[in-house]
């Protein structure tokens, strides 16, 4: 290009989505609007994305949040107030889980803006920002684009989004998405210093404290895997042979067959082996941990918080001293190397052994059979995502083979969340099976991307437990009361009706029923499977059974 030639110029949505591309969106997801349909041509026409139109915007929203928690980044785009406001629950689901996505939505001109016009989808009093202000505590950057700042303001909130690994919103006027700005001249910038000062101070900390611990354990969480820090992780664990455990957040962070995993950590309810290595560690190192009523079994978590060494995203502690500009991979590379000038120490693969109890397959299946038998079924390649009831329950102490994904979302928990993101998830890595454990209850809540999942083409498997209504709050209170009651479907008859008529559709209530189904789901990799499986209505896995008390206890209610 000579001096004299005019820069290259693209419309603000074909800068948005070459900026989306770069960051590995391949999918858009949402639900088309008259807003929003001039900006939906251009992505048709757009090489490098494709969209995928949901049943509504709420499946839309979590199928970005599954999409982003495999892929790094996703997105979503619908129509101004009645679209956006629908969505707004799975992207709230996102900044408490601190995924990385962003939530686009087209509103009326600007020209009809600047008149305050009464037009559809407003609340007819001329507030065209009152929805961009409602957003504002559910993400952790937003603009409405002008096309004087459109170029600045999307590369800030994509930057935001990505470096706090939580939602960002944008807001289009019709006619902006149309506007020339000049072209992406470089890639994305997202600013991560590291403060010299601090890391030499958090050294000088750490190794004083090491030097005094005989028994080490790392227990990390989900915020590891937010922030990108698997490898470091991994490198610390295996040059300390160090036991580690996870919380239920961060299942599957790392390979469950690592040497030194002892179990997943639940506080005092479960798996006593990891409750032994963190509870009495000399020393105990968390990475990205945030501990939840869910996650620490109500609470019964036995160390103190606030000691021993703590590394988050972009800030670490020893003994409550906080080391600022210490992002998270820089601070493991600082243990890495201290713990690796420590003389080491064995760390036995402290792993249970597997139970073998017999189990006569012609009695009722029960839950503890139906979550082993399905762990055993899962894997390396395999994507599990477990709905929180008694799937996640059941689901996160069982232990998965190293390379199996586990998506769960215990923190916000809103039940119906992991169907459409099974969706997003398949689409992010279509090289890996998804495996989708779901309540009759919550699946009830978001059934309809069933048919999305089909029309795209896609092959998991979807184990439905069929427990007659919400056993999980039944648990915790009010067993036979109606509102814990829920409508009768007849299952069987519902991938057909959604759309997929090549499903295999198989039914087990016993040991020996699921096992022959989960060998014809198995062979079945072609397509879609359904598995309506049955279980008690008051059958729970023990965690949540000792859960569901602490719950119950501090919600003041009785059983």
């Amino acid at each position: 290009m000579s001096v004299n030639e005019p820069p290259p110029t693209v419309t603000v949505a074909e800068y948005l989505l070459q900026r989306l591309a770069a960051l590995g969106v391949r999918h858009l997801f949402g639900v088309p609007g008259d807003y929003n349909l001039a900006l939906l041509d251009t992505v048709l026409a757009f090489p490098n994305i494709e969209w995928v139109g949901t049943a509504n915007e709420l499946g839309a929203s979590y199928a970005a949040d599954g999409y982003a928690r495999v892929r790094g980044f996703g997105a979503l785009l619908t129509t101004f107030g009645v679209g956006e406001l629908s969505a707004a629950n799975g992207v709230a689901g996102s900044y408490a889980e601190r995924v990385s996505l962003v939530h686009l939505t087209v509103g009326p001109s600007s020209s009809t803006e600047r008149a305050g016009a009464v037009v559809h989808h407003t609340a007819g009093d001329g507030d065209y920002d009152r929805f961009a202000r409602a957003h504002a505590p559910l993400v952790c950057a937003a603009a409405v684009l002008r096309p004087e700042t459109a170029p600045a303001e999307i590369d800030r909130v994509l930057a935001t989004a990505l470096h706090m690994s939580r939602p960002g919103y944008l807001r289009l006027p019709s006619d902006v998405a149309t506007a020339q700005v000049p072209a992406p001249l470089g890639p994305l910038r997202v600013e991560t210093t590291v403060d010299e000062t601090s890391r030499a101070s958090f050294r000088d900390s750490a190794r004083a404290r090491i030097a005094e611990a005989r028994h080490i354990t790392v227990l990390a969480d989900f915020l590891a895997d937010r922030h990108h820090a698997r490898a470091p992780l991994a490198r610390l664990i295996a040059v300390g042979r160090l036991p580690w455990s996870t919380l239920s957040m961060g299942k599957s962070l790392l390979g469950e067959e690592t040497p030194g995993f002892t179990g997943v950590y639940s506080g005092a309810l479960v798996e006593p082996a990891a409750r032994q290595a963190v509870d009495e560690a000399d020393l105990l190192i968390q990475v990205g941990v945030l501990l939840a009523d869910t996650t620490t079994g109500g609470f019964t978590h036995g160390f103190d918080p606030e000691a021993g060494i703590d590394i988050g995203p972009y800030e670490a502690r020893v003994e409550g001293k906080v080391f600022e500009g210490l992002p998270m991979e820089a601070a493991l590379d600082v243990l890495t190397e201290l713990i690796g000038q420590r003389p080491g120490g064995a760390s036995p693969d402290s792993r249970p052994a597997a139970s073998s109890t017999a189990v006569d397959g012609t009695e009722p299946l029960t839950q503890e059979h139906l979550w082993d038998a399905l762990a055993t079924w899962v894997t390396p390649d395999t994507t599990v995502l477990a709905e929180q009831g008694t799937s996640f329950f059941g689901m996160c102490t069982r232990r998965l083979p190293s390379g199996a994904k586990f998506i769960a979302q215990p923190l916000w928990g809103s039940i119906g969340y992991t169907l459409p993101a099974l969706l997003g998830a398949q689409l992010a890595d279509p090289a890996r099976r998804g495996l989708l454990l779901i309540g009759d209850g919550s699946a009830q809540m978001t059934i309809q991307e069933l048919g999305t999942i089909a029309r795209q083409g896609l092959t998991p498997v979807i184990v439905l437990v069929n427990n007659d209504g919400y056993t999980v709050e039944r648990a915790i209170h009010g067993p036979r009361a109606p509102y814990n009651d829920i409508a009768t479907w007849d299952w069987s008859a519902v991938p057909a009706a959604l759309g997929a008529p090549d499903a295999l559709v198989l039914q087990a209530a016993t040991p020996a029923g699921l096992a022959h189904a989960l060998e014809r789901a198995e062979e079945a990799t072609d397509r879609l499977v359904f598995l309506e499986v049955r279980t008690g209505m008051d059958d729970v896995p023990e965690l949540l059974h000792r859960l569901s008390e602490s719950v119950r206890t501090r919600n003041g209610g009785e059983a």
